[in-house]
């Protein structure tokens, strides 16, 4: 069954099939088959996952580059002053 991925709206991931309760026995149906292992529980597709890391580790390395500039500004400052 296919899904339409919530973030970027395109189409193409596999998610678990809809059956009756008693379909998911071990017996019918390969444990691949009954659960998801994937980030946000197969809401997403691989590429909106992707673009969610890429953008908090960017956003990670901003702050961290902020927090460099800063000490350096204060380091300059007491530098002139002395």
């Amino acid at each position: 069954m296919l899904r339409v991925c919530q973030e970027f709206k395109e189409e193409g991931y596999l998610t678990i099939p809809h059956l009756r309760p008693a379909e998911y026995m071990r017996s019918r149906l390969p444990r691949n088959r009954r659960t998801v292992n994937c980030a946000y529980g197969g809401v997403l597709s691989g590429s909106a996952v992707r673009e969610r890391i890429i953008r908090a580790f960017l956003i990670e390395e901003q702050k961290i580059v902020k927090k460099v500039l800063k000490t350096q500004k204060s380091k300059e400052k007491q530098a002139s002053k002395s």
